[in-house]
């Protein structure tokens, strides 16, 4: 069969994070303008959406209207519409779960990621969650949930039947492993998450850490979701080699996905992907 005949995969870039600083790798990018010529070289190399960290004047994890402002500018600037802009909210011990969704409110991005965890740690925090939900929802905001265990997949279905999620599905990403030192990621690490009694989601993205990134989402791609990868996770290619840039992880993903028999994904597909969540 052509590979035209499956679904595309959405190869998504995290191109910084919020920990890893340019003595980690040089290549980092931070500033407006790197950021900029990420998007533009991943692009190229077959990504369909950026998810983006910004930094304050010492380089640390950062939310902040204005900062995402230029940071959203100058990547539209460069790419257009070809890449679906996402922010985080990360709170990163820093932020509460009020200043998250008050700097979303203030840039009303394309898209957002939203932790679970962090934003409705427990059941007295789902009324503001459901509030802020269907504020994105208003406005054509796409959620991605971040879900980081099996179990969190589970309570975000639950939250769905008593009506605590306004929408008929929800993208969420699959997050294999921890941010701690010498996390390495496996592929059969996404199974617990596709069990037979486990719940469905209709637009599923996964990513990994380490040496395995490409191997783990090229797996998700295999079962029917989508790919993140980049720097904010993985600093290495799949032979072990040093990965020069973003565009190098995103271009090692696509040939791994195409090898596979699948495509990559352009924005505009991703983007009618999630539009159903809107009807």
């Amino acid at each position: 069969m052509d590979a035209s005949a499956h679904r595309p995969v959405a190869i998504a870039v995290a191109p910084n994070g919020g920990r890893l600083t340019k003595a980690d790798h040089p290549a980092l990018p931070v500033e407006p303008s790197e950021l900029a010529a990420t998007a533009s070289a991943c692009r190229d190399a077959g990504a369909a959406m950026i998810h983006l960290h910004v930094r304050d004047r010492d380089g640390r994890h950062l939310l902040d209207a204005e900062a995402y402002r230029r940071a959203t500018d100058a990547v539209r600037a460069a790419v257009g519409d070809e890449l679906v802009v996402q922010i985080t909210s990360e709170a990163l011990g820093i932020y509460s779960p009020a200043e998250q969704m008050d700097v979303v409110r203030s840039v009303r991005p394309e898209a957002v990621s939203l932790a679970l965890r962090e934003l409705a740690p427990d059941e007295a925090a789902e009324a503001e969650f459901a509030t802020f939900l269907a504020w994105l929802s208003q406005e054509r905001i796409v959620p991605q949930i971040i879900l980081y265990e099996p179990g969190e997949a589970c309570r975000l279905d639950d939250m769905a039947r008593r009506g605590v999620i306004p929408f008929d599905s929800i993208p969420v990403l699959f997050v294999l492993g921890r941010y701690v030192p010498g996390q390495q990621s496996a592929p059969d690490d996404v199974l617990p998450f596709l069990a037979p009694d486990m719940p469905r989601f209709e637009s599923w993205m996964l990513c990994a850490f380490g040496l395995r990134e490409t191997a783990c989402v090229t797996a998700a791609a295999l079962l029917g979701g989508n790919a993140r990868v980049g720097f904010e996770n993985n600093l290495f290619l799949p032979d072990g080699r040093r990965a020069p840039d973003n565009a190098a992880l995103v271009e090692a993903t696509a040939t791994a996905i195409g090898a596979s028999g699948l495509r990559s994904a352009v924005a505009s597909e991703l983007r009618e992907e999630w539009a159903g969540m809107f009807s």
